[in-house]
């Protein structure tokens, strides 16, 4: 799923919003991994005939990439759209499959998606790696929210099933944080992230949202978003614009002439 906040939109698939989760920083990082450093290849080795319809390409990716990491004991979390599919959200998927791990495993991740016939690269950003697997695109995460992937966050992935199959699944909070976290200058849709957020609200701890994404504009901005639609309470010290009066507003007297 991922773009970093500041990479370039890919085209959109059938009506699905353009999503993206803040990765890594914008400047040279490590280089996780031995994966190969070329663009995939135009023919997936894994299926020559994918589920024609996108929506089910994405959770057949999903599904074969999170079993194969199952069978070979990696830890890890599903992200991304899909995560909110199997927290109960929509099935509007977007173009790729989402997938989080610590980046001292990006190594041993690679080889097992190698070794089960999916061509796993480097693109140019540092915090992530790729593969494909029924022709869609899988990203492999090893930084969300700007941090490297940690044990702490695996471990507060709950195992959900995904159209069947059981696996880790990224935390409602730690998942609306590296959505919110992903806002900039150069990105700012909140309307991919409404839905989201409102199908997760009774679910996400808001106020650890708040704390971690600070003050800054374009987060601070979206938190108002959400206020004023009662998807999340205001800000405390803020008031609800129910709340104001108009009773002692005084408006000019209108000039005939």
């Amino acid at each position: 799923m991922t773009e970093h906040a500041d990479e370039g939109a890919l085209p959109e698939h059938a009506g699905a919003a353009s999503l993206r989760l803040a990765g890594g920083g914008a400047g040279p990082g490590p280089a996780y991994g031995r994966a190969e450093q070329a663009p995939p290849p135009p023919h997936d080795p894994i299926a020559a005939d994918p589920p024609p319809d996108h929506n089910q390409a994405l959770l057949q990716a999903a599904k074969q990439v999170g079993s194969l990491l199952k069978r070979a004991g990696h830890r890890f979390a599903l992200a991304g759209s899909v995560a909110v599919y199997a927290h109960g959200g929509a099935q509007n998927l977007r173009h790729d499959v989402d997938f989080v791990f610590r980046p001292e495993d990006a190594e041993s991740v690679a080889e097992t998606l190698r070794a089960a016939g999916l061509h796993v690269y480097t693109p140019p950003e540092d915090w992530l790696l790729k593969a494909t697997c029924f022709g869609q695109q899988v990203d492999l995460i090893l930084e969300l929210a700007h941090q490297p992937v940690t044990t702490e966050l695996l471990d507060r992935a709950p195992e959900l099933s995904v159209d069947s199959v059981l696996m880790p699944v990224l935390a409602p909070t730690d998942l609306m944080h590296s959505l919110v976290a992903a806002f900039s200058e150069h990105h700012c849709d909140f309307g991919a992230a409404l839905p989201i957020a409102r199908t997760l609200r009774e679910r996400v701890d808001w106020d650890a949202v708040r704390a971690a994404v600070g003050d800054r504009p374009m987060q601070d901005a979206f938190f108002y978003f959400l206020e004023r639609l009662e998807v999340v309470p205001p800000r405390p010290g803020r008031r609800s614009r129910r709340a104001v009066s108009y009773k002692h507003l005084t408006l000019p007297t209108p000039v005939h002439e």
